[in-house]
C-alpha cells in the first residue's frame, strides 16, 4: 500500500503570531482554520504555495510541557527543509519580508542553501536542489 507523509505537527505559542510568519512571511498558504470543540484550540494547515510535500499543522501549545518544545523540537538541528526552484528569488523575497537567515547562501555539492529561523527558534533549510 503507498503511503505519504501529508502533515507535521508544529508546537507555536499563538495560532496568529503563527500565520501571520509562515503565510506572511513565507508565503505559505493556509489550507484550513477551524475551531475544534476543545476551547481556545484550532485546527490550523499550512503549506508552502504550490507545494505537493507534506502540510503543517500549527498546534498551540496547551501546558508548560508543549511551551517548553517551542522552537526546540528537534533538539537545536535543522528540522525543515523548504525546498524551491529558485533560491535566489525565494531567498531576496524572504529578506524582504524580513526573514532572519542564520548565514549567508552557500553552494554544496547537493545544491544551493541556507539556513533561517522562524519567529520560535526552530531552524529550516532553504534549498534548490542541483539539477
Amino acid at each position: 500500500m503507498p503511503q505519504q507523509l501529508f502533515l507535521v505537527t508544529l508546537v507555536v505559542d499563538d495560532y496568529d503570531r503563527a500565520k501571520d510568519f509562515y503565510c506572511g512571511a513565507l508565503g505559505f498558504d493556509c489550507l484550513q482554520d477551524q475551531p475544534l470543540p476543545e476551547e481556545n484550540k484550532r485546527w490550523v494547515v499550512i503549506a508552502p504555495k504550490g507545494g505537493h510535500g507534506a502540510s503543517l499543522l500549527l498546534a498551540q501549545a496547551a501546558d508548560e510541557k508543549q511551551k517548553a518544545a517551542i522552537g526546540n523540537q528537534t533538539g537545536g538541528r535543522v528540522g525543515f527543509f523548504l525546498k524551491t526552484d529558485d533560491f535566489a528569488r525565494d531567498h531576496a523575497a524572504m529578506v524582504a519580508r524580513g526573514v532572519r537567515f542564520l548565514e549567508e547562501p552557500r553552494h554544496e555539492a547537493y545544491g544551493t542553501v541556507a539556513v533561517f529561523a522562524d519567529p520560535y527558534g526552530n531552524t529550516w533549510d532553504l534549498i534548490e536542489h542541483s539539477s
